[in-house]
Parts: C-alpha cells; structure tokens; sequence
C-alpha cells in the first residue's frame, strides 16, 4: 500500500510512530480527522528541523468569527509558539505554521552563530512556590501587621526546586529567546559586559531589561 493510498488516520498513526509527537486538540471546535490530517501534514514538512524537536502542540478555537490556531513546539531546550487567526481554520493553520518556519530559521541561523562563539553555559538555582491560599474578606486584612500575620499562619510552599541555564547573551539574542518562546522573563549574563541582566515582557508587548548586576 502506497502513501496515497493510506486514509487520514493510517497517515497520521504511521507519522506519528516515526516522527515526533504532534497533539492536536481543539477548543470551541470539534477537530475532525480532516483537520488533525492537514495539520500533520504541514507540520510534518519541519523534517529538516526534526533532529532538534521533541513534541509540538496545536491548538484550535472559534471565537465568534475568528478561527485561531495557536503552535507550541518544544525545540530542544527552547519552546517556540506562533499562531494566526482569519475567517478560516485551514488558513489559519498554513499562517501559523508558515510563521513557525520562519522562527525556527531564524533561531537556527542564530544559534549556529552563537555556538562559533563558544560561550560556556552556566546554571541558576530555582526555586517555586505556590500562592498563599486567598482569605475571606470578612477576616479583615486591613493593614501590612495583619497581612503579614496571615502569612505566617499560612506560608508559601515549596512546589519543586529546579536549575536553570545561565546563558551569555547579547541583548538582541535575549529579545529573539522571548519572542521564540513567549516566556514572561528570562535571566541572563550579557556578552560584553559579562553583567546578569534581566529581560522581562512589559503589557504593550515592548521588552525592559534590568542590569542586575
């Protein structure tokens, strides 16, 4: 039996047992075996990137008019997100994908770059809590005393300690990383002053960054 000859899902079961994993899954809309196959396979053309990636998940929605199609790739150690909105669900995923072809050339083009530099990478302890659980008004937390009393009472937990890359960077190299991976903030050591900075994504989409150091 020949590739065209194989149904949607006998396509889908065969590039999934021999590429990486693609998830499609929907919300507002039911993705039928048409859509996950379309999907599949214009994602399935990133085969020249394929020594790198892990998993992507697809996204679909509707909102009223709007057919958006939202891209998360796991790249290696990078996660890369894209995504597109029309009239049109099919449109939509050739726009994000299309989208996500240009990121990963553009990442690969500068991590080539990057690794002729031979900048060693260092790690960042990292630790995460959970939120104090929210108090009933009627408790009356009117000043800092009495916050901090309810802080004592119930104190932030430990989720997981974890360690981070520490990278050397430009500043522009660092703007390409959060634009990649939508991440809100990412700590960093700057290529010439060798300082830690910080760069984090402020609500108007632009990007501060804070010497630290």
């Amino acid at each position: 039996m020949t590739k065209e000859t194989l149904t949607r899902k006998q396509r889908i079961a065969e590039f999934e047992d021999e590429g990486y994993n693609i998830m499609v899954t929907g919300r507002h809309v039911h993705v039928t075996d048409a859509m996950k196959a379309y999907a599949v396979e214009k994602l399935s053309k990133l085969d020249r990137f394929a020594d790198r990636i892990i998993d992507i998940a697809v996204i679909m929605d509707i909102q009223k008019l709007e057919h958006r199609v939202d891209i998360v790739m796991k790249y290696g150690h990078t996660i890369i997100k894209s995504h597109a909105a029309t009239g049109d669900m099919y449109v939509s995923l050739d726009q994000a994908v299309h989208k996500l072809q240009n990121q990963l050339r553009r990442y690969k083009s500068r991590l080539k770059d990057h690794h002729a530099k031979g900048h060693p990478v260092g790690e960042l302890a990292a630790t995460i809590y959970s939120p104090i659980d929210e108090v009933e008004i009627n408790q009356g937390i009117e000043s800092l005393n009495d916050y901090e009393e309810v802080g004592q009472l119930q104190p932030h937990k430990i989720v997981k300690s974890e360690t981070q890359p520490l990278k050397i960077l430009t500043d522009d190299e660092a703007i390409m990383k959060m634009e990649l991976s939508g991440k809100p903030a990412m700590v960093y050591r700057n290529e010439e002053t060798r300082r830690l900075k910080v760069i984090y994504r402020l609500e108007d989409g632009n990007y501060c960054v804070i010497e630290a150091e």
